[in-house]
């Protein structure tokens, strides 16, 4: 066989395949264009009508035959007022004065609490640094007047010591 009979042969085949292509494709494009029919609506003749319409109307006249019992217990119960309890005039007066008593021991507990008691004055609060250091400065002046008043004293008794050993 030589290349020219094969290349032949293969450019047969795609003819044939080209042509088997545009038979599927063109028995889909029309499938898929074509619109579906609508069902054909129903015709009911004039009689069948009229035949429904007394059968609708016989349903509704039994569904409110049905319903009226059920209103009219309805309405019976509604049309008999509930009778209202009512209290004794010695219950009133059991449950007014058990409310007084509740209150009067509300006021009580208000009464027995004592007024908030009040916090004593601040203590002055200590002097600032200036104030401390002439604090501490008066301090050693006093010191030395004691020392003085020491230096006295001892210089009496050193006196006396002189005097006792000569």
């Amino acid at each position: 066989m030589s290349i020219d009979t094969v290349i032949l042969e293969i450019d047969a085949e795609i003819s044939r395949l080209e042509q088997a292509r545009t038979l599927v494709a063109g028995s889909q494009s029309r499938t898929t264009t074509a619109s579906p029919k609508k069902p054909a609506k129903r015709k009911v003749s004039t009689a069948a009508r009229k035949k429904m319409a007394d059968a609708q109307r016989r349903r509704w006249a039994a569904a409110r035959k049905a319903a009226k019992p059920a209103l009219a217990k309805a309405e019976e119960k509604a049309a008999a007022p509930a009778k209202k309890r009512k209290l004794s005039a010695a219950t009133r007066k059991r449950i007014a004065d058990a409310a007084k008593k509740r209150w009067a021991a509300v006021r009580a507990a208000k009464a027995e609490k004592v007024a908030p008691v009040k916090k004593p004055a601040a203590k002055p609060k200590k002097a600032p640094a200036k104030k401390a250091a002439a604090v501490k400065k008066a301090a050693p002046k006093k010191a030395p007047t004691a020392k003085a008043k020491k230096s006295a004293s001892e210089k009496t008794t050193t006196a006396t010591a002189e005097v006792a050993a000569s």
